[in-house]
């Protein structure tokens, strides 16, 4: 069988691996595929953030049916994040489409912002536990945040995840959910993973689609991608129960502590 040029069944592969990941833990799409793009086939980062992009809002929009179907989703939260990371989206493809992408700055400015992501990420996935616990503690002792404070540290949430998301495709997962966890302490956790999951679709799409106008798309990569992505998913998903959640996550803390790693000393 003969593939286009452009066309690597070794990116079907990869989709496969991180779909199987993310069924298993939710976490790690973007965490692993824009990196994996960019260290192991030498993608363009622009290129991997904005195909990374699509290829998030097109497999997360199934997960965001399951979360709505079972009224999992809390639209209250899910529009003070829109109204701040929407923005912060737009105005970020307006900057990427603005420079030279072909720089080794801007090349540069993305890969270490990438790599400091997945550090965090990797701590938040380690220590997630630990990190509440303590700021929980501290809140306990200033007493409880009023709701006008809480959505207004929400909507800076999602100015921040904009950003991040929209300039290296990295931040909504593990990142997004823990600080919802200390905003929203009182909800309850499938509430919250499923309401950042039904933001994370419009944000991924508005970016990928601001990319796909800027140039920044592949689309024999992307469908690639999906090939292998959408079977790793349903994998991953039934062998989760199988599995011990944390050794897997532990795991891919250490994978992404790798990457990051060799993103940021190459």
């Amino acid at each position: 069988m003969s593939f286009p040029a452009s066309f690597q069944p070794l990116y079907s592969f990869s989709g496969f691996f991180v779909g199987m990941l993310v069924g298993i833990t939710g976490v790690g799409g973007g965490s692993l595929m824009t990196p994996l793009l960019v260290l192991l086939f030498g993608v363009h980062p622009a290129t991997a953030v904005g195909t990374d992009l699509l290829y998030a809002a097109i497999t997360k929009t199934a997960g965001t049916a399951v979360h709505g179907m079972h009224g999992r989703v809390n639209w209250k939260v899910v529009g003070l994040l829109a109204s701040g990371s929407v923005p912060s989206a737009l105005l970020m493809l307006w900057i990427m489409a603005g420079v030279n992408r072909e720089s080794p700055a801007v090349a540069q400015t993305i890969t270490l912002t990438l790599g400091c992501l997945l550090f965090l990420t990797s701590l938040m996935l380690i220590f997630r536990g630990q990190i509440l616990d303590a700021i929980r503690k501290w809140r306990g002792e200033r007493g409880t945040l009023k709701p006008r404070t809480i959505a207004i540290l929400t909507i800076v949430l999602g100015l921040t995840l904009g950003t991040l998301v929209t300039m290296t495709s990295v931040g909504a997962g593990a990142l997004g959910v823990t600080v919802l966890l200390v905003l929203y302490p009182r909800l309850d956790v499938r509430e919250i993973v499923g309401s950042d999951i039904v933001h994370a679709v419009p944000l991924t799409l508005i970016g990928g689609m601001g990319y796909w106008f800027i140039g920044e798309i592949n689309w024999t990569m992307l469908f690639a991608l999906l090939l292998g992505s959408i079977p790793g998913i349903v994998t991953g998903s039934l062998l989760a129960p199988r599995l011990h959640e944390r050794l897997v996550r532990l795991i891919l803390a250490v994978t992404l502590m790798i990457v990051a790693w060799k993103l940021l000393f190459p």
